[in-house]
């Protein structure tokens, strides 16, 4: 299994080192643009990663970065420029493109909270220690939007043996105001954090401060982020299998609920609670939700409120069985056993 650590770069003059060989990995990646788009007009053929490997062999030590940077440069623009079927993509820049620096596990030492990539010792935080018999085996420096340079590395974990016997299977239904309803009615609260913020950014933005509106920013993010990492590790030790909606954040951020599903961060809370609960081997599936708040849970059928209009209804009766529906709680219930009829459709190969 595969993680990725992160660390913040520690001293101001290591960020200066870091600038300077993220000009030159910008200088790789735009010389690549300029070659491959040059290729495709005189010889009418796509350049790929090992022949952009083959023209930028030997500049390692005139640019001041690690020849396996410059081959991972090379091969994540071939593999980008696939992926967009462009001839030519953006050209980067140090004023509009984030900092970048990526490098083969070769590359890098890590000691005592101290990386060294190229000559150069780059102190960080060592906020948290790696897994005992963890192995490095690529990374890469990155910069955010307030001038912090990270660590990024990726660690391959051997996996361990977890007993799950007596855990319980969960259905989980996504919301706005009810982050996530679990099909045996616990219910985490959507924490809104955008919201509490917004008239602090709104005001930020108004007079031009840009400083204090990135600020504002990164509060979000990080507020969030530890607010999903937290709820999907409880969530992640409870529970032997998941089984969650389908629902399309992207769909919905086009509607008027845009800034409230931003919010709440839907892709993010899957993704989290996919790998952890891959990480201690217990099942993550995604679910077709269609029709699960409307259709009864106990007798199957379709007989709550639907539409539009019928939204703010939280609470139906069933027209046939008489059972009193919580609308997210049925729902999770009809997400669990969905998931369980895919789950036997897959071992029986139907």
């Amino acid at each position: 299994m595969y993680r990725t650590f992160r660390y913040r770069i520690k001293d101001s003059n290591s960020r200066a080192k870091l600038a300077k060989m993220a000009s030159a990995v910008n200088y790789v990646w735009n010389y690549c643009n300029e070659t491959s788009s040059y290729a495709i007009y005189r010889d009418y053929r796509f350049l790929s990663g090992f022949d952009l490997n083959n023209l930028t062999a030997g500049s390692s030590k005139e640019l001041g970065i690690s020849s396996t940077t410059i081959q991972e440069i090379c091969s994540e623009y071939a593999t980008r420029r696939k992926q967009f079927k462009k001839r030519k993509l953006r050209w980067r820049s140090y004023k509009r493109n984030l900092g970048w620096i990526p490098f083969k596990a070769s590359a890098v030492r890590v000691i005592a909270g101290e990386a060294r990539y190229h000559g150069v010792k780059l102190k960080f935080w060592n906020s948290r220690e790696f897994p005992i018999g963890s192995k490095i085996k690529t990374g890469s420096f990155c910069q955010d939007s307030r001038n912090r340079w990270y660590v990024n590395l990726v660690l391959e974990i051997p996996e361990t043996a977890n007993n799950n016997a007596g855990l319980p299977a969960v259905g989980i239904d996504l919301g706005l105001k009810t982050l996530a309803t679990l099909s045996d009615g616990t219910k985490v609260e959507a924490p809104r954090i955008f919201r509490r913020h917004e008239q602090a950014l709104g005001m930020a933005q108004r007079a031009r401060k840009k400083r204090r509106a990135k600020t504002i920013h990164a509060k979000i993010v990080n507020s969030r982020k530890d607010f999903l990492h937290k709820e999907t590790t409880k969530l992640a030790n409870k529970y032997k299998g998941f089984y969650v909606g389908n629902v399309s954040s992207k769909k919905l951020s086009r509607t008027k609920l845009a800034k409230s599903v931003s919010d709440a961060s839907w892709a993010n809370f899957k993704t989290l609670l996919e790998y952890k609960a891959i990480g201690l081997g217990k099942v993550f599936a995604e679910i077709d939700e269609k029709f699960s708040s409307v259709t009864c849970s106990v007798c199957f059928t379709r007989s709550g409120p639907s539409g539009l209009s019928a939204l703010g209804v939280r609470e139906w009766v069933c027209n046939s069985c008489g059972v009193v529906h919580d609308r997210d709680i049925n729902a999770a219930e009809n997400i669990l056993r969905l998931g369980h009829e895919t789950l036997i459709k897959g071992i029986l190969g139907l």
